[in-house]
Parts: structure tokens; C-alpha cells; sequence
């Protein structure tokens, strides 16, 4: 009481409901803790326990600072303008009331839910709505409900008795200086904890509460109305509606006969069983490199010599000239590289309000005792990297906050050689623990903000070569570096590139922004070769399995490119449209139902559609099958 005449009253009240609120989120996740303890394994210590709380209190943070703001800015204007007192009151107190009284029936409900579906509370639990007397009936019959509804009523209770006595507090005016400065510090607060995070790159995401390899308790730190809301925005959003180019049963037969699958009852699920000899190579590391398009390379007929070293390596080990990414964004190029499932428009796969579990190279090599491993060079939160591959069998993110403050040059964090040192490092030690390791380093210096380390001298003037040449050299100094390691004669690499850049833009879709270099590599196991059939970044986690000869079920659109079958075409995504190519045609298909077919290996402009309409129903019908079965495969 004797600080408070000294505080601004909007700047009091707002944070004793502040604080009111953290005390009763904190007791809703308490009861779901204590409703869900059963979850609890024997590796779960209290250390770990107690930062799942400390999370929940950054995500209620989050909810609160939203429903605060706009009353701390009535309150706020009437104070500076000492008039409107009554009406300032009485809007902070209803609004404060019916908001927050909301907010804790979500949390409420969120508990049953997740009993029920073991994730949080999301706008599917909507779908229960067709039937309200059915949904409020099951509810009202299960005993164990009512003793989260009786103390949800006294809560209710409680905070609307206390928002309106603390609506009707009286705080002696104090100076301007301070009013000014706690005006301030009160804005300053609520954005932050609107944010969520202080580093500016990202603002806080489903996936920062995921910060072990407990499913339960990442999932305790988060908050229920952050994720029904969060549900809500994302399903609002035009690239993550559903698609419906087909029937799905017409969809799974036609991707069957595509990837040459027997029809069976499982789909396209297919089971590849390891062969009697053991593979040499033990160990993966999958290189995802920022923007390396085919283009770059000497190779592909780019005359500035920008990767010298990538293209030596290329005739070191099986490469794949006609590789194609999934999408056009390093999100895609990281889930379609990990997972082998394509890219759908503009959809993030890793976005969400929850986390859905793939199949892939993380949780198949991790169900064979592999340590599993990311690296980045920027913040782990951007593109829910980390929470996402968190809650899909990757024991370990690297990123920035792992790095010293005084490597990190740009938003981008340190440069491609710093992680590519500090991963060598790494991966020492885990060659230490008597396990392989799958390990995937995705690299960035090759994107803007642009860094280009003083000690590295490149040939080019120009900025944009010059980074190219950076990345390339920096490829040079970790592959020099790995192979002074005991690892590394039996570690299989993987080279691709996320995406590519547009350098050649004679279409509309550059292909240099989906052609990329992809490369199997390992000296001593696998001899050089030049493979020209058709393949993609979603064909990388089949092949690495066949590679390190282990067992798997391929539940994937992605196949063995070491099988004897080929694809005909290849497909890629360009935000709202589609590219679908093959030796000889290259067909961009529009969201708006414009098709384009073109002789690219000719770089001829023309449009061969008209008289190609068979041809252009494959290619559209190849894609839009194995597009529609993905859509399946979300959804089920």
C-alpha cells in the first residue's frame, strides 16, 4: 500500500489481475497435472516437472497481457485526461469479468478434453457442438467432471468479486514524471508478454513449451485458450484449408500404382526389411543448405566458379542431377528433407496449434538406439523448428541460445563455419557414447541479412556471389574437419539444398528455385555415380534407410532411389501453384486453373497445353493423387 501511492492506478490494477490471473491458470494446470499424473514415467524428475510450470506461466502470460491491454489503455486516457473515471471503472471491471471468466472456462474444459484426446483444448472440440444435449449430457454423467466444474464455479466466483473490488480502488494521482515512466514500463510489459519472448526474430510458439521428450509434460506448459485460438487463426488461414483435387480412395489406388505399391488394406504403407549383410556406414549427417540451387554450380553451366568444393564433391558419390525441393521455403525444405511428404501451397507443416507426430528418419533411426540430432545457425524457435522436431524423436536442437553471444553476427546467429565447427565437436561426442547418430545441419549464411566473415577472402565483388562462395568454403572447412574424425569413414552425408533462388526466371516458376543439387556421399562405401532419373527432396529418408541398411515401414510419398523403379515425374510446390516435370516437359499448374506446358531442356517460352491435354491430365493426375493422399495422411 505504501509503494501503490507512489504507482499510476491503471499501472496497479492492471497488475494485481495480473497477478490474480497467473494464481488461478496456474491452478488449472495444476488440477490437469494432477488428473493426468498417470502420465508421469520414471524418467520425469521434479526438476522437470517444475519447468513445465515455470513454461505454463509464460504461455498464460501470453493470454493475459492480450485480455489486460486494451483496459490498461482505457484506464490509462482517462487518467492522463482525469475525466471519464466512472466509465473507465466500469469498463475495466466488465470487461476484465467476462473476459477472464471465459478464459477459465476454456481452462475448464481443456481438462476432460485432453483426457479425452491427449492434446489441448482446440477448435475441434467444436465438432462435438452438433449435438450440445449429447456432449453436456456426457459430461454432466461423468463424476469426475464435476470436480473440475464445482471449483470452476467458485473460481468464477472469486475473480468477478475481485475484479470488482479491485475496478473501485482508489489511488492518490501521483507526479507526471512517474506517471509517464510507469505508462511506459506498462506498455513496454504488455507487449513483451504479448510476444512472449524478448528475441526478436519469433515471438513465442506452440513449440516453445516443448523442451523435452516428455509428450505430457510439453504439452502441461502450454495454455489453453493460447491454443484454441491459435487452432482458430490457423484454420482461418487459405493455405491450410483442406484439398480436394479427388476422391481419396481414387487417390491412395492411383499413388499405389505410381509408387508401385501392392494394394493391401494399410495403403501405401510399405515394409522394408534390412538384408543379411550389415552396411558399413553407421552413422547419417543430412546437410540442408540455404538457397544452394542447381544453378550455382559449374556443373549446371554456372560460369563464376562459386562452389568449387560442392562440385567436386558431386563426382565423389551418387548424385541425382535432376533432384527437385518440395516447396519454395526453408520450412518445407526441412520437413519434406526429414519426413519425405511434399509441400501443399502455403501450408507450414510445422505450424499449428498442435504437433502432429510423422514418420521419418528422427523416430525410425531413434527406434534403432541413434542419438538424434539439429543443427541451426539462428534461433530454434523460427518456424517452430525446435518444438517440432522435439515432439518427432530428435533428442537435441542446437541454435543460437547454444552459441556465444559473440558469434552471432547477424538475426541470422553465427555463420555457417562457427556451427559447422561447433557441430564437429558435437558429433565427437556423441561417437563417444558407443551409438550412431543421425544428425541434420541446416545451414543459412547463403540468405539475407548477408555476413561475410572477414578472414574468408572471396573472388567475386559482388555480395550475392560472394556469400556463395562463403558457404562453399565453409562446406570445405567441415568436410576437411570431419575427416581427420574417427566417424567418419562410416558415416553416410547427405547433401541437398532447402530450396533453390531464382536466378533463371523463364517460367513462372523459376526452376532454379526448386532444382537442387542432391548428393549421397561417403568415400569409402559408395562409388561415384551419375543418376539421371527423376528424384526429390521427399525421396531422401527412404534412400538414407536403405543406405545404412535398416528396417523401416515406409509410410511416406517418398521411395528407395537405390530401387530398380523410377519415377516418371517428380512434383513441387510454388505458394499457389504446382510444377510437375520430367526429362523432357515441364508442366506449372495454377491455383486458378491456368496450366502451362513448356519444352524447358530447350528453354523454349511456348506454351504446348493446347495440344497436350493427355498428356498434361497424367502429370496434373500424378500430382494431385500423391497430394491428395498426403491431405489423407493429415487428416487420419
Amino acid at each position: 500500500m505504501r509503494l501503490t501511492k507512489y504507482i499510476p492506478s491503471p499501472f496497479v490494477k492492471t497488475a494485481k489481475i495480473y497477478l490474480w490471473g497467473l494464481c488461478i491458470f496456474s491452478v488449472f494446470r495444476l488440477m490437469l497435472f494432477i488428473n493426468e499424473r498417470n502420465r508421469i514415467g520414471s524418467t520425469e524428475n521434479l526438476p522437470t516437472i517444475v519447468e513445465s510450470f515455470i513454461m505454463g506461466l509464460r504461455f498464460d502470460t501470453v493470454i493475459l497481457c492480450y485480455i489486460l491491454a486494451l483496459p490498461f489503455l482505457v484506464l490509462t486516457i482517462s487518467y492522463f485526461l482525469n475525466r471519464f473515471q466512472r466509465f473507465s471503472n466500469l469498463f475495466f471491471k466488465y470487461f476484465i469479468s467476462v473476459t477472464l471468466s471465459i478464459a477459465f472456462v476454456i481452462s475448464a474444459a481443456d481438462i476432460p478434453y485432453f483426457k479425452h484426446f491427449f492434446s489441448r483444448l482446440s477448435i475441434s472440440a467444436l465438432e462435438w457442438m452438433d449435438s450440445p444435449s449429447f456432449v453436456f449430457g456426457m459430461i454432466a454423467e461423468e463424476p469426475l467432471y464435476w470436480l473440475f466444474i464445482l471449483p470452476t464455479i467458485l473460481i468464477l466466483w472469486l475473480i468477478i468479486r475481485k475484479v470488482s473490488k479491485i475496478s473501485q480502488m482508489y489511488a492518490p494521482r501521483t507526479s507526471l514524471h512517474l506517471s509517464i515512466l510507469f505508462t511506459l514500463l506498462g506498455a513496454f510489459l504488455l507487449f513483451a508478454g504479448i510476444r512472449g519472448r524478448l528475441a526478436h526474430k519469433s515471438p513465442i510458439r506452440v513449440g516453445t513449451a516443448y523442451f523435452n521428450q516428455s509428450a505430457f509434460l510439453n504439452q502441461l506448459g502450454l495454455n489453453a485458450n493460447f491454443t484454441f485460438l491459435k487452432s482458430y487463426l490457423q484454420s482461418q488461414k487459405s493455405e491450410n484449408k483442406a484439398i480436394q483435387f479427388m476422391d481419396t480412395e481414387q487417390a491412395i489406388s492411383l499413388t499405389q500404382k505410381y509408387l508401385n505399391i501392392d494394394d493391401t488394406k494399410d495403403g501405401i504403407s510399405r515394409e522394408y526389411m534390412a538384408d543379411s549383410s550389415s552396411s558399413k556406414m553407421k552413422n547419417v549427417v543430412l546437410i540442408i543448405m540455404e538457397s544452394m540451387s542447381a544453378s550455382k554450380l559449374t556443373r549446371h553451366g554456372n560460369s563464376n566458379e562459386l562452389t568449387p568444393f560442392l562440385d567436386s564433391l558431386t563426382y565423389e558419390g551418387a548424385y541425382y542431377p535432376n533432384a527437385y525441393a518440395a516447396g519454395i521455403h526453408t520450412f518445407n525444405g526441412i520437413f519434406s528433407s526429414i519426413f519425405s511428404l511434399p509441400a501443399i501451397y502455403r501450408r507450414h507443416p510445422m505450424k499449428g496449434a498442435s504437433i502432429k507426430e510423422f514418420d521419418g528418419l528422427f523416430e525410425y533411426t531413434k527406434k534403432k538406439y541413434y542419438q538424434t540430432i539439429y543443427f541451426c545457425t539462428h534461433d530454434g524457435q523460427f518456424d517452430n523448428v525446435e518444438g517440432f522436431l522435439t515432439a518427432n524423436y530428435c533428442d537435441e536442437v542446437i541454435a543460437s541460445d547454444d552459441y556465444p553471444s559473440e558469434e552471432i553476427k547477424t538475426t541470422l546467429g553465427v555463420p555457417d563455419d562457427y556451427m559447422f565447427r561447433s557441430a564437429t565437436k558435437k558429433l565427437n561426442e556423441l561417437s563417444n557414447n558407443s551409438k550412431p547418430f543421425a544428425a541434420t545441419i541446416m545451414t543459412a549464411s547463403d540468405h539475407g541479412p548477408y555476413y561475410v566473415p572477414p578472414y574468408f577472402i572471396p573472388k567475386n565483388s559482388e555480395t550475392k556471389k560472394q556469400i556463395v562462395e562463403y558457404a562453399d568454403w565453409s562446406l570445405r572447412q567441415f568436410f576437411e574437419s570431419a575427416s581427420k574424425q574417427s566417424w567418419y569413414d562410416s558415416t553416410l552425408f547427405v547433401l541437398v539444398a532447402d530450396h533453390g533462388a531464382a536466378m533463371n526466371a523463364s517460367y513462372d516458376m523459376p526452376l532454379s528455385y526448386n532444382h537442387t543439387p542432391l548428393l549421397f556421399y561417403s568415400p569409402q562405401n559408395i562409388p561415384p555415380s551419375i543418376n539421371k532419373e527423376m528424384a526429390g527432396q521427399i525421396d531422401i529418408f527412404p534412400t538414407i534407410m536403405d543406405y545404412l541398411n535398416l528396417p523401416f515401414v515406409n509410410q511416406t510419398l517418398g521411395i528407395n532411389l537405390n530401387d530398380s523403379f523410377d519415377r516418371p515425374f517428380i512434383y513441387f510446390n510454388g505458394d499457389d501453384k504446382y510444377g510437375v516435370i520430367n526429362q523432357e516437359w515441364f508442366l506449372i499448374q495454377k491455383q486458378d486453373g491456368f496450366s502451362g506446358l513448356y519444352k524447358y531442356r530447350e528453354k523454349d517460352l511456348n506454351n504446348y497445353a493446347e495440344g497436350n491435354v493427355s498428356k498434361i491430365d497424367s502429370m496434373r493426375q500424378y500430382a494431385e493423387a500423391q497430394l491428395q493422399t498426403y491431405q489423407h495422411l493429415i487428416n487420419n
